[in-house]
């Protein structure tokens, strides 16, 4: 059996999304700059997809900047924030410590730049505490920025009072939502969000295209110098067929959410509860605030590269941890944040599901994910020294 089980690395493109850009491709072909006929169409097509993205958002359209994806519209939003707040004399930024590394190493290019950058501790449960936060704002903060949904352990934030302390101390407020959107129920104006980044490969849309939502009033400047798209801020032109996808997916993504989330949710309980039988294994965030799909292990003894292999020699995809740092030798970031010693972090496991996941993977992975782990325990040297 092949069971991809790294929904949060990528998933596949749905038959919706590659539908919609199928027929972008071969009847909208225009460029949606262009005046003449084929250009207008293109252009309509445009703008309906850029009402459809806003109003899943409960945005407005002139408030939605299509991008490249989330790293792209991570960098765009941190960046003009610091620039607005260096206008007014504030040079502090406020994250935390297990950002995703697009919003992580912007703010260390910043702090080159002379800004000050506060990351906040993220608890052994994975959540932010509001009333940390709050203290941790100064008179000269310029922005806080905290993702909605943590990509390696799945934890959700205390987004809408996170919104509220923002609004009330008149600091921007910036989620980095990749993991959230399509998955979540968003509200960018109950929430109080002022920027809010996403992707469309995350809830089956194609892959190299997202967007920023920057509410209406706040100053944001060009990030590609050049023509007049995306109102002037964004030269070039725009991917329609993939802003199509993206917006026919996330339509697609959001429908029966619910249910869909109860389904993944019983798979994810059962193979937790399964996989926690396994001695000196460990659930990494929240049990319960976390997505739906998403569950870290962390198993004494054995490494997280070599579990990996095995497990895709049975057939399964899962991930490490996030699929930017898969490369590195490091241990994850996240769980160090979190407080687990380097030597526990190096053996951790990322399964991520969704909709397209079914009962029988889920009683697949129960089955291999502990054979493989007491082989690999077999076959280590720390394992076997301490004696178990």
């Amino acid at each position: 059996m092949k069971v991809y089980a790294d929904q949060a690395a990528t998933t596949m493109i749905g038959s919706r999304a590659l539908q919609a850009m199928i027929s972008c491709y071969t009847e909208h072909c225009g460029n949606p700059s262009s005046l003449h006929e084929a250009g207008r169409d293109a252009e309509a097509v445009l703008e309906t997809a850029r009402e459809r993205v806003a109003q899943m958002l409960h945005a407005k359209p002139g408030e939605i900047y299509f991008t490249s994806g989330g790293s792209e519209a991570d960098n765009w939003a941190i960046t003009q924030a610091a620039a607005l707040g260096t206008r007014k004399g504030k040079k502090h930024l406020i994250s935390t410590a297990f950002e995703h590394h697009a919003v992580l190493h912007t703010l260390d290019a910043l702090k080159k730049q002379g800004f000050e950058v506060t990351l906040l501790p993220v608890h052994e449960d994975g959540l932010v505490r509001p009333e940390e936060l709050e203290a941790a704002i100064r008179d000269d903060t310029a922005l806080v920025s905290v993702m909605y949904v943590n990509n390696e352990v799945g934890t959700i934030q205390p987004i809408s009072q996170i919104g509220a302390i923002c609004r009330k101390k008149g600091v921007l407020f910036h989620t980095d939502a990749v993991q959230a959107v399509g998955h979540l129920p968003i509200d960018v104006e109950a929430e109080q969000i002022d920027m809010l980044s996403m992707a469309a490969h995350k809830f089956h849309g194609p892959k190299g295209v997202g967007a920023l939502y920057v509410k209406k009033g706040i100053p944001i400047g060009n990030l590609i110098h050049g023509g007049g798209q995306e109102r002037g801020k964004r030269a070039g032109t725009e991917n329609v067929p993939g802003i199509v996808g993206m917006a026919e997916a996330l339509a697609e993504s959001l429908e029966n959410r619910s249910e869909k989330n109860d389904r993944i949710l019983a798979m994810r309980q059962k193979i937790a509860d399964a996989v926690l039988q396994i001695p000196k294994t460990r659930l990494n965030g929240d049990r319960t605030r976390r997505l739906a799909g998403n569950l870290n292990f962390c198993f004494d003894g054995i490494e997280g590269e070599s579990l990996l292999l095995y497990l895709d020699l049975e057939g399964i995809c899962a991930s490490s941890g996030s699929a930017c740092t898969s490369g590195s030798l490091e241990p994850s970031h996240v769980l160090l944040a979190l407080g687990l010693p380097a030597e526990v972090a190096h053996g951790s496991l990322r399964i991520s599901l969704d909709e397209t996941n079914t009962e029988q993977e889920a009683d697949y992975i129960i089955e291999k994910l502990p054979v493989v782990v007491e082989r690999l325990r077999s076959m280590s040297p720390i394992w076997n020294r301490q004696g178990d």
